[in-house]
């Protein structure tokens, strides 16, 4: 296949050239095969106080970049220490719930069922400026043991097996910081760090962004990072990391192997690692999101090249982007947005799943993704291997796939006795968590730091709560059960509170 480097950049320019607005934060995309850098697209500021441009060198936060980094050290120079069929019990044994009978290829794979922590913790009333150590994070996991479905029996994006597995390893004296160094800086000449909050002082780090009323404010986080998402560097050290990855086909194979659920099913995503596509080429790759960061690289190793996206504002649609400028280098045709289905709220026939609807995309228990149309007359799917979603309309009805479990759902047909039923004060006494609900708001958390949720009907014993958090818009669901709530996001499904 031809590849089209000229237009690749000019797609790369044009995205970068959008950042270049006065005062506004950037980023940077660069092209590349396997021993060349091709071109680096940048614009923006990378720090709004220093009026300093972000170019090729700009150190950012990974995010969740960082979790094929981990996992191509865990399968190498840490597989000594911990193997994939190992249940985190025998690495973790204070695991003593559901949690710690996962194993460690299932935390990595997205299988596993482990709720993530940041999401539970929200659900707890904790906001996400609140600051958190990996200590009182695993005595969390220890003590909230349940998981929000059996290992294996459907894929949901989760940041917790990431956490386990680094701590599985700490245990035994091995730390990610020092694997990144002996592994991939010394031999590479690459600058990757591993800071562990995000107050600690990282060389060259540059501030996250965020806009609120058409103000630039800085982001900041306050969950302990892991290596989920610990990583930081710039996209040039990124693409020395993947050029080095396209040439080493035994590393990259191990991460983008086909994993399966527990019926023979094979899942979409490897070992810190998603399978995509543009056309007719086979993609695999990773995005990362932290408050006020973004990033992206995709892959093809059948043609060794690849594109690498960094930046330091919230509003990037970094998948999007990456697929755009992969598609021009490919001279592939983008998949067409948008889908049959009727625009609404809908719930499960049976439990506590909500589904909106809109013109263009679908949220699920909390989780937006863009819908595409399928192959089949009707169809609407994901192009996300970590978000898979596969739905018809029949009728009044959607019914098909999200995460590769069945699914089913109805039009809302909103009653107010929930409402009405669940009016007080709910704890979760284990966690000294607290929230009231007076009238159709729920306030969690303490005094002036309280985040306030708005509670909206959904029928049959179910309501939709939607607050802010900092950035992010919080949407979950709202499960009466007897005298207690179960409170749902599609990452945590695990917190009850009592009455």
């Amino acid at each position: 296949m031809t590849l089209n480097w000229q237009q690749a950049q000019k797609v790369a320019d044009d995205i970068a050239a959008g950042w270049g607005k006065p005062g506004a934060p950037g980023g940077a995309i660069a092209l590349f095969d396997a021993e060349n850098l091709r071109s680096i697209s940048a614009g923006g500021l990378a720090d709004l106080a220093q009026k300093r441009a972000f170019d090729g060198d700009t150190v950012v936060r990974y995010a969740s970049v960082t979790k094929h980094i981990f996992a191509s050290l865990v399968t190498g120079a840490a597989s000594q220490h911990l193997g994939l069929e190992d249940r985190l019990v025998e690495h973790l044994p204070q695991l003593t719930g559901e949690n710690g009978q996962v194993t460690v290829g299932r935390a990595l794979d997205m299988t596993s069922g482990l709720p993530d922590v940041r999401e539970t913790l929200s659900l707890l009333g904790l906001s996400l400026y609140n600051a958190t150590s990996a200590a009182a994070l695993l005595a969390l996991l220890a003590e909230m043991g349940d998981l929000n479905y059996p290992p294996g029996s459907e894929v949901s994006y989760s940041n917790t097996g990431y956490r386990l597995v680094e701590e599985a390893l700490k245990a035994k004296g091995v730390l990610l910081a020092d694997l990144l160094d002996e592994q991939i800086n010394q031999p590479l000449g690459t600058h990757f760090t591993a800071p562990e909050t995000w107050f600690d002082v990282v060389p060259g780090l540059v501030p996250g962004y965020w806009q609120q009323n058409n103000q630039w404010l800085l982001a900041s986080a306050g969950l302990h990072l892991s290596a989920s998402g610990s990583v930081t560097g710039s996209v040039t050290d990124l693409c020395k990391w993947l050029q080095y990855l396209l040439g080493e086909e035994t590393i990259l194979n191990r991460l983008i192997a086909t994993r399966y659920l527990t019926d023979g099913r094979p899942a979409g995503y490897g070992l810190g690692i998603a399978h995509s596509s543009v056309g007719g080429v086979k993609l695999v790759g990773h995005g990362g999101s932290h408050a006020g960061y973004k990033s992206y690289f995709l892959l093809d190793p059948q043609q060794k090249v690849g594109l690498a996206l960094v930046a330091n504002r919230e509003d990037v649609a970094s998948f999007d982007m990456a697929l755009a400028v992969m598609a021009a280098l490919q001279d592939q045709a983008l998949p067409e947005r948008g889908h049959a289905l009727t625009p609404g709220l809908y719930v499960a026939e049976a439990g506590s799943d909500w589904l909106e609807v809109s013109a263009s995309s679908i949220t699920w228990l909390g989780a937006t993704e863009n819908l595409f149309r399928g192959e089949q007359p009707g169809e609407a799917i994901s192009l996300s291997s970590t978000f898979p979603v596969r739905l018809q309309q029949q009728g009044g009805t959607i019914h098909g796939e999200i995460g590769l479990a069945p699914r089913r759902f109805v039009p809302v047909e909103p009653e107010s006795a929930t409402l009405a039923a669940i009016q007080g004060r709910w704890t979760v006494a284990e966690m000294r968590s607290e929230l009231v609900i007076d009238g159709a708001n729920m306030v969690m958390g303490i005094g002036p730091a309280a985040i306030t949720a708005t509670l909206v009907s959904l029928g049959k014993g179910r309501l939709l709560a939607t607050a802010q958090d900092g950035p992010w818009q919080k949407r979950f669901g709202v499960q009466v059960e007897g005298d207690s709530l179960k409170l749902l996001l599609n990452r945590s499904r695990v917190v009850k509170y009592r009455r």
